[in-house]
This record gives structure tokens, C-alpha cells and sequence, in this order.
């Protein structure tokens, strides 16, 4: 294959990321246009996301180990082609059970997309340069939060909530056309193909934990972080969208020097990513009623999650001790998991602790997990014999 056509493949999977992750999160945007117009309450339409990433937390490992054995160009087109669908399914739908359907299924296909997208984007190319290849596809996703719900949401205003999930799936119906056209299909498809470099249950085991305490730290924090700047720092409402744009930059600024860096060395990108997590929402509890430092932490939130994802991605291609597919998938549920259980810690916090209390616990987390990528050494050295002396021959 091509090197032009690979980074044509990989692009292509990105679009498809971008189309997924903009999904995801549109009703939060779109969510009074969608109550008003089906009758529904802002709470119900909530659950048109809440439920979805639960969804991909539960299914993500056992829909991919029932998929297995597809090539992967088939089992990519098959969900890309049910996220279309269903996106067009939404943007009819007659009433508040029908979209909230069609959202449950959409996140079934999301569940198998993102593993093995990553997967199927790094085995295009040499170990050397599988980290940045899976980080292009991740870009996808970070676009899509910084440009795909804004846009979304303006157009929804413009033309009406069902314009936008309609503009999602023919967007995505490119996508597909391109990874249909581009990916590698038969057996150079299949789930066997991207062997991890040096598969190990236990430093596997420990990236597991240590997703799920630096997420669920990160989403402690950040569920309220509007909520933090508004009533901690003191910004005004107008300031927000200009803060979030601010972190999105950051995201997105992350994202890139991860890719550069990420396969130079996968558990000091994690480590060094993770301690700048840390380090954001612990400077958000110290100083964050400053407006400079609140700012700073924000910042510094935006710059390591995406470094963090990066890394945690090209670590499974080095540790996964079976399918890198599969491990691919229990790192999805991983996150999804640190990401509710991180909400749930936040919200049971509020009243306790107050939204200051969030960032305390969200910088505790993430040092916490800091502590497991520590434990988790770098990989031993074989050490050669030294080789035999010959006999010296008798004078």
C-alpha cells in the first residue's frame, strides 16, 4: 500500500471520528430546540447523551469480540454505514422515543468505531509511526469538539435541529465512500494484523487503572468547570464561550505535539501528559479565584487529555497481551467509565465541597494515577551474554 494512500485512509478516518464525536456531544447544544420541539423535558433530552456513552462503556468489549473475526474495511463501512443511517433516522424521527432509538443505536456503532479505527490506522503503517497514526484519527475527535458542536448547533439555530444530524450522516457518507475505496480489505484486514510490539497482561492491567483515575479525575473537574469559572473565578457568562474556545486551542495544540512525540516514547508522553493534568486542576483549586491562573489550569487541561489519549492508545499497541482490537476496546470502556464515575464523584461533591472541591479531587485522581504509570517501569533490556573465551592455545 502506498504511503499517499495510507495517509488517505487515515484521513478518512478521521472525518469519520469528527462525525461520531460531533454526534455524541450535539444535543447538549441542540438540547431546548429538541425539548421544545418534541415535547420533551431538558432532563430527557440530557439522556440522549448520558445514555449514549453508557451504552459504549457496556458494549464496547463484547461487540468488537463478537466482530472479530470481519476484515476490518468491512466492519468500519458496516458501522459507518449504520451511523449514516441513523443520523438521517434521527433527523425524521416523530417523536422523542424514535431519536432516542436511533441514538442508542448510533452509539452501538461507536462502540466498535473508535477501537478499531485506531487499530486499523496504525497497522498502515511501520511500529515507528503507529502512534501518530492513531493520533490523526483522534484529531477527528478533537475537532469535532472544538468546530463540529458549535457549527452544529449554529445550523440547528438557522435551519432546526434535525438540519444538523442530517449535515452529520452525508458528511459521513463521504467518509465512508473514502475508507471503502482506500482501506486494505481480506485477510491484510482482518484482527490479527497489528500485533502489540510487547504484549504484557500486567503493564496492560495497570494502563486500565490508570485511565480510569486520570479520566475520572479530568471529568470530575471539567463536568462543572463552568459552573468553577463562573462562581470561583469570577468570569461573567459572556466569558465562557471564549474560555472553552481557549481550551479547544489547547486541545487541539496538545493533540499535534503528541503526535510528533508519541512514538519516541508512548509511557513518557502518558506519564509527562497525566502530570500536566494534575497539575491543571490542582493550580485550579490553589489560585483558580485569579482570573491569570484559572486560565493557565484551563489551558493546561486542554494541552494534556488529547497527549493523554495519544499515548494511552500507542501504550495498548505495545502492551496489549491478545487482540490489539479487543484491547482497544477495553480501553474505550475504560474511559467511558472514568468519564461517568468522574461526573458522579463531581456531582456527589457539589454539595459538600462546593465546585472548588471538584478540582481538588480531579488533581488528586489524576496524581494517583501518575503514582500507577510510575510503578508501571520501563520495559527491561535483554541483557546478551557475554560470549565464550576461546582456549587459548599452549605455548
Amino acid at each position: 500500500m502506498s504511503a499517499a494512500r495510507a495517509r488517505t485512509a487515515v484521513l478518512a478516518l478521521s472525518l469519520a471520528a469528527f462525525c461520531f464525536v460531533s454526534s455524541e456531544s450535539l444535543p447538549i447544544g441542540l438540547l431546548g430546540l429538541i425539548a421544545d420541539d418534541l415535547d420533551a423535558s431538558p432532563s430527557a433530552v440530557g439522556m440522549l447523551v448520558t445514555g449514549y456513552g453508557i451504552v459504549i462503556a457496556v458494549v464496547s468489549v463484547p461487540l468488537v469480540r463478537m466482530t472479530s473475526r470481519m476484515g476490518r474495511r468491512r466492519l468500519l463501512t458496516g458501522v459507518m454505514l449504520l451511523f449514516v443511517v441513523m443520523s438521517f433516522a434521527a433527523a425524521a424521527a416523530p417523536g422523542y422515543g424514535t431519536l432516542l432509538g436511533t441514538r442508542l443505536v448510533t452509539a452501538l456503532s461507536q462502540a466498535v468505531f473508535w477501537p478499531v479505527a485506531a487499530v486499523a490506522a496504525a497497522g498502515l503503517f511501520p511500529p515507528e509511526r503507529r502512534g501518530r497514526a492513531a493520533a490523526y484519527v483522534f484529531a477527528g475527535g478533537s475537532l469535532a469538539v472544538v468546530l463540529g458542536v458549535p457549527l452544529g448547533t449554529w445550523l440547528g439555530r438557522a435551519a432546526g435541529w434535525r438540519a444538523s444530524f442530517a449535515a452529520l450522516g452525508a458528511l459521513c457518507l463521504l467518509s465512508l465512500a473514502a475508507v471503502a475505496a482506500l482501506l486494505p480489505g481480506g485477510s491484510t484486514g482482518g484482527a490479527g494484523t497489528v500485533p502489540a510490539t510487547r504484549p504484557d497482561a500486567r503493564r496492560f492491567v495497570l494502563l486500565m487503572a490508570a485511565v480510569m483515575l486520570a479520566v475520572g479525575g479530568v471529568f470530575a473537574c471539567f463536568t462543572y468547570i463552568t459552573e468553577f469559572l463562573t462562581g470561583v473565578s469570577g468570569f461573567p457568562d459572556a466569558a465562557i464561550s471564549p474560555l472553552l474556545l481557549a481550551n479547544g486551542v489547547a486541545d487541539i495544540t496538545g493533540l499535534l505535539i503528541a503526535g510528533l512525540v508519541v512514538d519516541r516514547g508512548p509511557r513518557a508522553l502518558l506519564g509527562a501528559a497525566t502530570g500536566v493534568l494534575a497539575a491543571g486542576m490542582l493550580l485550579l483549586f490553589a489560585f483558580g479565584t485569579a482570573a491569570v491562573p484559572a486560565v493557565g489550569g484551563l489551558v493546561l487541561l486542554g494541552l494534556g487529555l488529547p497527549a493523554f489519549v495519544t499515548a494511552m492508545q500507542a501504550r495498548v499497541l505495545e502492551s496489549a497481551p491478545g487482540d490489539t482490537d479487543v484491547a482497544s476496546a477495553w480501553t474505550a470502556s475504560a474511559f467511558n467509565v472514568g468519564i461517568a464515575g468522574g461526573a458522579l464523584l463531581g456531582g456527589a461533591l457539589l454539595p459538600v465541597t462546593g465546585v472548588r472541591g471538584t478540582a481538588l479531587a480531579g488533581g488528586l485522581l489524576a496524581a494517583a494515577a501518575l503514582a500507577v504509570i510510575a510503578a508501571d517501569g520501563p520495559p527491561r533490556r535483554r541483557v546478551r551474554p557475554p560470549p565464550p573465551r576461546l582456549a587459548s592455545s599452549p605455548l
